[in-house]
């Protein structure tokens, strides 16, 4: 007959308590034996009954650990699998505990199977969706206009590279990302003011309310601001309710050297007025006097002339003076544009053509080269050039012909017949550009200075060909940029969040938040050891960040840190950091502080954070960078979740949840892992009935690894 478990259970049970009545025989036989020595008696009846207690204990505790802790994990793994029915269950324990395990991972297989089922539906009914997205992706990472959308709190949750870039306070100090405050960037008060101004021309009825302003960024630069509302229902209204501002858009210019330029102008006709004024005025009282005195002694007429001919001669020093400062102002405008080099060419022979009446040729041309240049300025060279050659040596056709040395774009402008002696080319560089009834007061030489190119003149006796050769500088073909920006963790960035419109900081405390409306930092660091309060020091901190329930892989904060001190070399082996990595890096009193204002409005998440947050209190003294923000621990989380599993690495809470990981041992690399191994407990800490913030830390304070110090 075949013992159930309860009855097995019972069997055992009975037989260590026999064996213990019987070890209790013993010693009172002992004890009756010994009557007469008392002492030896008390010592004989402790020892057995010391012996009783460890044999207990012993037949007891496989007993515990077959029916006690085995289901107890068991149903750890199983509501493992509950979120995630690719996992599988470990059979252990007793025979039929593991048949139990096998027919739950049969039941994960069934479910498996109808999940990939329905998954693949989902993914039918979501293509479209999903190349909308991808061309929103392109189209903002594209536009050359810099786009931020916001909600009427202030988060971010829209933005494109451009707009990072003239936002941004520096390296490895990010101002904006999504869910990110606004405010960082921008007064509060301005962006108030601006929409209480939308806000009551909204409400007057007008169609396109927007306003603009001029304000700087932290990083000192003037931008212009055009703010716009995003119109729709508020959460909870009906699509027949009013239409109201749910958020804004901001399209940034960055005119700080635009201002500049024009103040420099501004400050070039002042001077002029000015300057001016005075001889102007010397002149005008001269020739009067000249005119209204026409016998006027000779000696005192000379005196008058002499005053007119040096007011003139000093005024058009000025006016000189400021037609170069003027050229110079000109000859940095324009910003070079990377382009073919073939389309360049094909612009040329119907620019050249039709302005000069001469027949231009292509030959040669290479349509793999791309460069960069002002197009509108060398197209000027070009015609001007050719106005010459056609004008003074009756040049009757010219060439252009393209090709690349490897670090330099070559464009060949040619002629058959007469060449020109270096002095009659040294002339035509450096004057004033004048062709086709065109002028500019830039020359050649300013075009190729400002373009960082090069121009010279060479000729072929042998064919009686000449030509000018340009170099212009080489850029890279499209595809190769794109693929060179690719990040490794992802090739499109998440840059808008739409959900974030229903976000409100007004709504909860922190403690008081859900645990999925929450934003997160997740960071790790290397160090030079393992022992902070006796001098190791941080060599790296890598950090993520976490958005509506996302993680951001495109908005991270990777710095190496010199850490002033010797790096040893078992910790080298550990992760891969030499010293010669960390020459010229920031201490750690300049890297605090960009971390910190990368944390900003945030809940940190480390695991084992202990040891990463003594590392930063340990430096609160002497940067004064204080990180008081509420800290989550995924290893304490873990002993929370599955209290009964042997180990909490990082290693082994990533594979009970089924992360991959990537790059383990750098702190960006952890940082990912942490990060995704946190989504995933999420969800298993509401079903546990932690659902808040202050749930997460207080349950994580009862667990046994919160003793641990450092």
């Amino acid at each position: 007959m075949k013992l159930t478990p309860e009855r097995r259970l019972y069997i055992a049970t009975a037989a260590v308590g026999a064996f213990a009545a019987a070890l209790l025989w013993v010693a009172v036989k002992l004890t009756q034996s010994a009557a007469a020595e008392q002492e030896d008696a008390t010592a004989a009846l402790f020892v057995v009954g010391l012996f009783a207690v460890a044999a207990a204990f012993a037949a007891l505790k496989p007993l515990v650990d077959l029916f006690v802790r085995a289901p107890a994990a068991l149903t750890e793994e199983t509501r493992i699998v509950i979120r995630d029915s690719a996992r599988r269950v470990k059979p252990v324990g007793s025979v039929e505990i593991q048949a139990l395990a096998e027919a739950i991972n049969e039941l994960a297989g069934r479910r498996q199977s109808l999940e990939e089922d329905v998954a693949a539906e989902i993914a039918r009914a979501q293509a479209s969706l999903e190349a909308d997205r991808n061309r929103l992706a392109v189209l903002m990472a594209e536009l050359r206009q810099s786009v931020v959308v916001c909600n009427l709190d202030g988060r971010i949750l829209l933005y494109n590279q451009r707009a990072r870039e003239i936002l941004s306070a520096g390296v490895g100090s990010e101002l904006i990302g999504l869910g990110r405050s606004l405010y960082a960037v921008f007064e509060r008060s301005l962006i108030a003011h601006a929409l209480d101004q939308v806000g009551r021309r909204l409400q007057a009825g007008e169609t396109s309310p927007a306003t603009e302003f001029v304000t700087t960024t932290p990083a000192g630069r003037l931008l212009r601001v055009h703010l716009a509302p995003v119109t729709g229902h508020r959460e909870g209204e009906g699509a027949d309710g009013d239409v109201s501002m749910t958020g804004y858009v901001l399209l940034l210019d960055d005119i700080t050297l635009t201002f500049e330029k024009e103040n420099k102008r501004d400050a070039l006709i002042q001077s002029l007025t000015e300057g001016g004024r005075g001889p102007l005025g010397n002149i005008r009282a001269a020739a009067e006097m000249l005119n209204n005195y026409p016998d006027m002694e000779a000696e005192q007429r000379a005196r008058f002339l002499s005053v007119i001919r040096n007011e003139v001669e000093g005024l058009s020093g000025r006016v000189e003076q400021a037609a170069k400062a003027y050229a110079r102002e000109l000859s940095a405008r324009w910003k070079l544009e990377e382009m073919r080099g073939a389309d360049l060419v094909t612009f040329a022979v119907a620019r050249v053509s039709a302005r000069c009446g001469l027949p231009v040729k292509e030959e040669d041309i290479d349509d793999g080269v791309w460069m960069k240049v002002e197009s509108f300025s060398f197209l000027q060279v070009l015609c001007y050039l050719t106005t010459r050659l056609r004008d003074e040596y009756e040049v009757s056709e010219v060439r252009l012909s393209l090709s690349s040395d490897g670090e330099h774009a070559c464009l060949d402008l040619g002629w058959l017949g007469t060449a020109i002696n270096s002095e009659t080319v040294m002339n035509w560089e450096i004057e004033p550009m004048r062709s086709a009834g065109e002028e500019s007061p830039l020359s050649v030489r300013d075009v190729l200075d400002r373009g960082n190119g090069e121009m010279w003149f060479q000729r072929k006796r042998a064919s009686h060909r000449a030509a000018f050769r340009f170099l212009l500088p080489l850029a890279q073909p499209p595809e190769q940029k794109v693929a060179a920006a690719e990040v490794a963790r992802g090739s499109r960035p998440e840059y808008y969040d739409f959900d974030l419109f229903s976000w409100s900081e007004k709504s909860h405390t922190l403690d008081d938040r859900l645990l999925s409306e929450l934003d997160y930092t997740v960071f790790d660091t290397e160090t030079t050891g393992l022992e902070p309060s006796n001098g190791d020091e941080i060599i790296q901190i890598g950090a993520t960040r976490i958005v509506n329930r996302r993680l951001l892989t495109h908005e991270v904060f990777d710095q190496l840190i010199d850490p002033c001190r010797h790096l040893p070399e078992a910790s080298v082996k550990i992760h891969g950091i030499t010293p010669e990595m960390l020459v010229d890096q920031p201490p750690i009193g300049k890297v605090l502080p960009q971390f910190r204002a990368f944390c900003a409005d945030t809940v940190l998440v480390a695991h084992n954070a202990a040891f990463d947050m003594r590392f930063l209190q340990l430096k609160e003294q002497a940067t004064g960078i204080r990180f008081d923000l509420p800290v989550l621990d995924t290893l304490l989380l873990s002993a929370v979740l599955h209290p009964n599993q042997e180990s909490h690495r990082l290693e082994a809470i990533a594979e009970r949840l089924g992360v991959i990981i990537v790059g383990r041992h750098t702190a960006l690399g952890d940082a990912f892992v942490t990060g995704e191994v946190f989504l995933k407990m999420v969800p298993l800490l509401a079903e546990m009935g932690i659902h808040t913030l202050g749930q997460a830390r207080e349950a994580a304070e009862k667990t046994y690894y919160a003793r641990v110090q450092y």
